[in-house]
C-alpha cells in the first residue's frame, strides 16, 4: 500500500508547469500524443468514438431495479457491467436478462451522513489478463482509499493508495485514462483551504501508476497531484484528441465543467465558477451551470457530445464539443427519473445512466439502471 507522505520539491520544471496556468481555453491544444494512446478499458467507456450515437428519444431498457444507490459503474467484456452501491459496500454484476449479482462486498467502508461511501470503481487497462477491478472508497479510521481486487477470486483486498479524508466531499470518481494511468477525483473534504495546498491530496485530481505511486511525467515531482484548485468533483472523460474534462460541484452559486491541463489551479476557494484569474494564475470553467439546475456527477463523452448526469437538477445534459470547447447545453429527462448519479458510454455505444434517490425521496423501483440504445 503507498500511504501518501507529502514530499513535494519545486524544481525549475514544476514552476514553468504552474506559469502555463495562464493559457485561456482558447489556446488549448490537443493532448500529447503520448496520452491519447488508447490502451484502457476505462478510455473506452467514458470517451467512445461511434458511428452510432445513443438514442435518448428511445425508450430505455431498464438493466436493474432495486440498487441501493449505485455510484460507480465500469463495462464489462460481454455485455454486463460492474456497479458499487455507495451504501451497503457492495459491488454488483448488473446485465440485461438477469438479476444483479454480488460479486464482492468491500471491507472498512465507512458510510457517512454525507457523500462518502463506497464510491468510484473501474477496470484495468489489462483487465482482459489480469480481471483487475479498482475500487475507491472512504474508510474506517479517517482516510479515503484506492484499492483493488480481483474479479470472481478470493484474494484480499489491496490497498494501493491511502491518504486523509473530510468528513464531506469526498470526490470518488475513478477512471483509467487513455495513457493507461489512474486518475481519482477528490474533494476537498470540506476544508476550502485544503484545494490549494500542494502538501494535501484533498481538492485534487490524481494520477496514478495501476500499483498506486505517482504517474511519471506528472507536473509535481513525487506527488500524485495532476491539477488542484477543487472543491468537489465526481465526473472524469476524455474526448478522442486525449483532453480531459471533470465536473465540479459549487458551493452556492454555480456548478462546472473544466477541461483539465496538468498542474494548473482551478481557483477554489478564492473563486466560484468564472471569475478573477489572479493574472492568469487561475483557470476558469469552460461552462457553469445555476446550482439548483444541476449538481453534476457523472459524465462520459461519445463522439462529439459530452453527456453530463445532474442530481439537483434531476435531468440530463448533452453539450457539443468543439476543440475543447463546449457548446450550447440540451436537457433531457427533467424530473422524469429523479437524481442522476452516472453515466458512461457501453463499448456498444449505448448510454447506461443510474438513478440516486435513496434515501431522500425513492421512486418505485429505485434505485435503477437505464440503457438507452444507439440510433
Amino acid at each position: 500500500m503507498t500511504k501518501y507522505v507529502p514530499t513535494l520539491r519545486w524544481t525549475a520544471a514544476a514552476l514553468i508547469v504552474l506559469s502555463l496556468t495562464g493559457l485561456t481555453t482558447e489556446e488549448v491544444a490537443p493532448a500529447p500524443a503520448s496520452l491519447v494512446a488508447a490502451s484502457s478499458s476505462a478510455g473506452q467507456s467514458s470517451s467512445n468514438s461511434h458511428s452510432r450515437t445513443p438514442d435518448l428519444n428511445a425508450a430505455p431498457d431498464v438493466i436493474a431495479t432495486d440498487i441501493q444507490m449505485p455510484w460507480g459503474m465500469a463495462s464489462l467484456p460481454g455485455g454486463d457491467a460492474l456497479i458499487t452501491e455507495r451504501q451497503t459496500s457492495r459491488i454488483l454484476r448488473i446485465g440485461p436478462g438477469h438479476e444483479p449479482e454480488p460479486v464482492r462486498t468491500i471491507p472498512d467502508v465507512y458510510i457517512p451522513g454525507g457523500d462518502g461511501g463506497l464510491l468510484g470503481l473501474d477496470l484495468s487497462p489489462r483487465f482482459a489478463q489480469d480481471k483487475l477491478v479498482y475500487v475507491y472508497y472512504t474508510a474506517v479510521g479517517g482516510e479515503s482509499r484506492i484499492a483493488r481486487f480481483k474479479l470472481d477470486s478470493d484474494e484480499p483486498l489491496e490497498v494501493i493508495l491511502a491518504f486523509t479524508r473530510g468528513e464531506n466531499h469526498s470526490g470518488g470518481r475513478l477512471k483509467f485514462g487513455p495513457d493507461g494511468m489512474l486518475y481519482a477525483t477528490v474533494g476537498d473534504g470540506r476544508n476550502p483551504e485544503n484545494a490549494q495546498d500542494l502538501t494535501n491530496l484533498n481538492g485534487k485530481i490524481l494520477r496514478v501508476t495501476p500499483n498506486g505511486r505517482p504517474a511519471p511525467g506528472n507536473p509535481f515531482p513525487h506527488s500524485p497531484i495532476w491539477s488542484y484548485g477543487h472543491r468537489n468533483l465526481e465526473g472524469l472523460a476524455w474526448d478522442a484528441q486525449g483532453r480531459m474534462y471533470s465536473s465540479e460541484f459549487g458551493e452556492d452559486a454555480v456548478d462546472e465543467i473544466n477541461l483539465i491541463r496538468p498542474g494548473r489551479n482551478y481557483g477554489w476557494p478564492m473563486v466560484e465558477g468564472t471569475g478573477d484569474t489572479d493574472n492568469g494564475r487561475l483557470t476558469n470553467p469552460l461552462i457553469t451551470f445555476p446550482t439548483a439546475d444541476a449538481g453534476p456527477s457523472g459524465i462520459a463523452i461519445s463522439g462529439n457530445t459530452l453527456y453530463m448526469a445532474g442530481l439537483t437538477g434531476q435531468r440530463l445534459y448533452t453539450m457539443p464539443l468543439v476543440k475543447g470547447r463546449i457548446g450550447e447545453p440540451k436537457v433531457y429527462f427533467p424530473g422524469a427519473y429523479g437524481r442522476l448519479r452516472t453515466v458512461e458510454i457501453a463499448p456498444d455505444g449505448a448510454l447506461w445512466l443510474t438513478t440516486s434517490n435513496h434515501p431522500r425521496q425513492p421512486r418505485e423501483g429505485d434505485d435503477r439502471v437505464l440503457r438507452f440504445p444507439t440510433r
